[in-house]
């Protein structure tokens, strides 16, 4: 977990070099303008060289070396914000391109530590302009040439484009973790299907739908019998693929409308939309020939099973879920108690013995 931790943070690290280089490397263009028409001095072309072209370099060996590489990048930049008010000072507050400096950086601190590290940056950014005005003795010249404008425009075209497309890479990557997650939210993991309170939602749904539009649906409720036989004979290696093999059994056997689920244990459902206790009944006992057809094997061996099915169809003598799932689970336990590996559908109230079918 250390290790994939990490490895997210030397990705920060990387995202943040290459922005770093490609920013200050464009940044350098309307500072090198600006310092050609003072006519620095040498000391101060060695330094925005240095600052330029050496720097990100320095900066990614130091975080992607450091214990805490987020930690140090976030001191990388600080460092970065200094330096521009560095530069804003010694171009004498040139108006276009020190403004381009401060905003620029601006939007590279909130894209990598938000508001946060953008006040940091800034109140650092300040103090420092203000130290370094005084050493150079208060020198202000605002007005900005046709170089300087010149000079700025590849920063202010290339370096924002590169910057949205790198958050809009990441945003995209956040959405699908986040589809991962709420996709793994509600599956199961060994089986793939629905997990519980997924499937118990979807039972919901349909037993809203009944009561707004009157229109059926139907439960199914099964699961394998001597399932705890199997587990101690053939081992819980054998039994989690038997589990397995069922639910692509159950998915074979429905259409996309229907969702089976994973309960709990070797015990599954399935909700069926637009279909009556007839069609529901049928349903059922085709997975119940599927099942006893199917012939897993485990270590050579041939794993004998069947499943025993209850159903029970929406309806008046269900007061709510709760209900409508006991119909399904007692017609279930019917099925175990007449001899399992058959399907019983719930007894209608005041009827007389429940509908069954069993291997002949």
């Amino acid at each position: 977990m250390a290790k994939a931790a990490r490895e997210g943070h030397l990705r920060f690290v990387v995202r943040v070099y290459r922005l770093r280089l490609l920013g200050l490397g464009l940044g350098a263009l309307p500072v090198a303008s600006v310092l050609y028409q003072l006519h620095a001095g040498w000391w101060l072309w060695a330094l925005l060289a240095f600052n330029a072209l050496a720097w990100p370099h320095l900066a990614y060996l130091f975080a992607s070396r450091a214990a805490r590489p987020i930690e140090t990048e976030h001191v990388n930049l600080v460092f970065d914000a200094a330096m521009g008010g560095v530069w804003v000072a010694l171009m004498q507050f040139n108006m276009l391109p020190s403004a381009l400096l401060v905003a620029m950086m601006a939007m590279d601190r909130i894209s990598a530590g938000g508001w946060r590290l953008l006040l940091k940056s800034l109140a650092l950014q300040a103090a420092v302009c203000l130290a370094t005005w005084w050493l150079d003795g208060f020198r202000y010249q605002p007005v900005s040439t046709m170089l300087n404008v010149a000079a700025c425009l590849p920063m202010l075209m290339i370096y924002p484009v590169w910057l949205s497309t790198v958050n809009f890479t990441l945003a995209q990557r956040v959405r699908q973790q986040n589809r991962q997650l709420d996709q793994l939210s509600r599956t199961d993991a060994l089986t793939g299907l629905s997990n519980r309170s997924h499937w118990l939602e979807t039972v919901g749904v349909e037993w809203l739908r009944y009561q707004r539009n009157q229109r059926p649906a139907a439960l199914i409720l099964l699961d394998v019998d001597g399932f705890k036989q199997i587990n101690d004979r053939y081992g819980h290696a054998a039994g989690d693929q038997l589990l397995g093999d069922l639910a692509r059994l159950l998915q074979r056997g429905l259409r996309d409308v229907d969702t089976p689920g994973r309960l709990g244990g070797d015990e599954f459902g399935i909700v069926l939309p637009e279909t009556d206790l007839e069609r529901a009944s049928a349903v059922a006992e085709r997975i119940r020939l599927l099942a006893e057809n199917s012939r897993p094997e485990r270590a050579g061996q041939h794993i004998p099973w069947t499943i025993s099915l209850g159903v029970a169809a929406v309806g008046e003598e269900a007061h709510d879920v709760g209900g409508w799932m006991r119909q399904a689970d007692l017609a279930l336990y019917r099925a175990k108690a007449q001899g399992r590996n058959r399907v019983c559908v719930a007894q209608a109230r005041g009827g007389g013995s429940p509908v069954a079918s069993a291997p002949a």
